[in-house]
């Protein structure tokens, strides 16, 4: 009986190889080409990732402190990522990772399981996640239907742009590349091409320090002397900041909200900042940035140049970009009364 019930089966499978040599006339021998490539629309394209490059050790591990890090992240709302591809598709991580990290709530549906709902949910996660990502110079490599069809590179990109922007306390494996194979319908012909991706660079490029300072040499090797430059910024604030009965104490987390970078700045410049252009008692990630955005753009009315640090990395309580912005006004401030 066994052997009957074989052979209809290698006559069906005669019958679709004729069918896909029909339906691709002078497509290359290759086995990157899948049989529904053959629906391709004229001039469409679809792209892939590359067999060898799916089983790379390196890009394996940046999946592994990928999925480590978002099921922490997620870790109080009971959810288990165990595959990139499977459980990041239909929306749901990605809203409440961007949610958890953003200090910003999505309006949007909890749990949908039709496709289209889906896809509608996905689309206002990432209208949001591009919303957020943009104006920092991120360049946008996902889409909706690349995301939804679980398209393993454009997750990662995603994923390690979430993880470098909101500064996770995380190493990412370096200068991990994959290759992308893409396949183009031209004048009725497949045609196939590869192209190397860059997921990640180094650490340093990453990080948006893209030079080093003196700074990064009092944390790396003198931590002796970076005691003495924190007491002195310490009390250069507390001279100005007591004038209205406030201390800081700590560098690293008083000014993370804002709020004193903005009142520090009215105190050096003379001049009262309106409660209405910054939050007082901000709440959320985007309010802090906001505050810390705003006390930088007073800086530069003041006019010092524009800091080196972005503001979401003070906000992340980054101690380098904190020293930085406070040492900036201690040397054009410190005569101040």
């Amino acid at each position: 009986m066994s052997f009957i019930s074989e052979e209809p089966h290698k006559i069906s499978d005669l019958q679709e190889e004729g069918k896909n040599a029909i339906n691709a006339p002078l497509q290359p021998s290759s086995t990157d080409l899948l049989p529904e490539d053959t629906l391709l629309e004229e001039n469409a394209e679809r792209t892939m990732l590359d067999p060898t490059s799916r089983d790379s050790p390196r890009f394996k591990e940046l999946q592994k402190v990928l999925i480590d890090w978002v099921n922490n992240e997620l870790e109080e709302e009971r959810i288990i990522v165990k595959d990139l591809e499977e459980d990041v598709y239909d929306g749901q991580v990605l809203q409440k990772l961007f949610e958890k990290l953003s200090g910003r709530k999505l309006n949007v549906a909890e749990v949908t399981q039709s496709e289209i709902g889906q896809k509608q949910k996905l689309q206002m996660v990432l209208e949001a996640v591009n919303e957020h990502l943009r104006p920092h110079g991120w360049a946008i490599e996902w889409s909706v239907d690349s995301i939804h069809s679980k398209n393993l590179v454009a997750i990662v990109y995603l994923l390690v742009a979430l993880c470098m922007h909101f500064q996770a306390p995380i190493r990412l494996p370096e200068q991990v590349s994959v290759q992308v194979v893409v396949v183009k319908k031209r004048e009725g012909i497949l045609q196939t091409s590869h192209v190397t991706k860059e997921l990640t660079s180094t650490t340093e490029m990453m990080m948006g320090r893209f030079e080093r300072d003196a700074f990064d040499t009092l944390l790396d090797h003198a931590p002796d002397k970076l005691n003495v430059v924190k007491k002195s910024l310490i009390t250069f604030v507390n001279k100005h900041l007591n004038k209205l009965n406030l201390e800081v104490t700590e560098l690293e987390s008083q000014f993370a909200d804002g709020v004193y970078l903005v009142l520090l700045m009215g105190l050096l410049e003379d001049y009262f900042v309106p409660l209405y252009n910054f939050f007082l008692t901000p709440e959320s990630f985007e309010q802090k940035v906001h505050n810390v955005s705003f006390a930088f753009e007073l800086m530069q009315d003041g006019g010092l140049k524009k800091p080196k640090a972005r503001p979401e990395d003070v906000v992340n309580l980054n101690l380098k970009s904190t020293l930085r912005v406070l040492y900036n006004l201690f040397s054009n401030y410190k005569d101040s009364e």
